[in-house]
């Protein structure tokens, strides 16, 4: 059998299911599911975690496309990167089907 070199939908797939892989990163994710926007600070007040591992988490989610921000000092406001999230959904969605039983 011949090797064969990882897709960019895979590569992908891990990219989004490795900044997913953290609870904090969920509940985040939770979080702003449920608003617009929401500013760090705000997070960081329901959050269990302290502000700098916070940024930490958004640092990550942000990196992987999966959500976004906006700086106005002093505050930083994050929401949903909605165009990210369908392909989100359409990659995983795709893989949990592929591998079902």
């Amino acid at each position: 059998m011949q090797k064969q070199e990882l897709t960019k939908e895979q590569e992908q797939i891990a990219r989004f299911a490795k900044a997913m892989g953290h609870p904090i990163r969920i509940a985040i994710l939770q979080m702003l599911a449920n608003q617009t926007c929401c500013f760090h600070g705000d997070m960081s007040e329901v959050l269990p975690i302290a502000k700098s591992t916070l940024s930490q988490h958004l640092n990550e989610l942000k990196d992987a496309g999966l959500i976004q921000g906006e700086i106005t000092p002093p505050t930083v406001k994050y929401c949903i990167n909605k165009k990210n999230w369908v392909l989100v959904k359409e990659l995983l969605g795709g893989f949990i089907e592929k591998v079902a039983f």
